[in-house]
């Protein structure tokens, strides 16, 4: 299986923000971002394995800026690091200035999916090979988040945690 670039899965999802979208502030729900972002980093995730893709776990999100209604708000998502079935995906989220047309970040999330065979048994899919200094620095990163998890989820030893480890010695 050859291994593949971040920029073959990128995924942007451009959409504006409806009245019915909008919690009593009139800023986007959370839920709605949530569900934006699912379909961004599912899209991202499919076109990085070619197989039916599921979420496994939201890893981090952080709701930094509130998106107000009438907002042009783009998702863009791609595969930050692979392992032997799974993908971390990265999102970052941002508003169009109206006036202007500045973007800028309003928040971020993980996510993580795995690919999956026809029965729905994770097969491998391909590795990641970064490219730009924020693909590196975020492909180094996505081992340590997936060893935190482990560790967390009592599946690995946190002495076997050799990426944790070397954030601290």
């Amino acid at each position: 299986m050859n291994p593949k670039y971040p920029s073959e899965s990128l995924t942007v999802l451009t959409d504006l923000v409806l009245p019915s979208e909008t919690n009593p502030l009139n800023n986007l729900f959370g839920g709605e971002l949530l569900a934006r972002m699912d379909r961004a980093a599912s899209i991202a995730a499919r076109r990085h394995s070619r197989r039916i893709t599921v979420t496994a776990s939201v890893n981090h999100v952080a709701f930094n800026k509130a998106i107000p209604l009438g907002s042009v708000v783009t998702v863009e998502a791609k595969v930050s690091r692979a392992f032997t079935s799974s993908m971390e995906i990265y999102l970052d989220v941002w508003i169009e200035d109206r006036e202007s047309g500045v973007r800028t970040k309003a928040n971020e999330a993980i996510y993580t999916f795995v690919a999956v065979n026809e029965t729905g048994s994770p097969v491998p899919v391909p590795q990641i090979i970064p490219e730009t200094d924020e693909e590196k620095s975020r492909f180094d990163a996505a081992l340590r988040r997936k060893q935190l998890s482990l560790v967390l989820a009592g599946k690995m030893n946190p002495h076997d945690a050799t990426e944790l480890k070397a954030l601290f010695l």
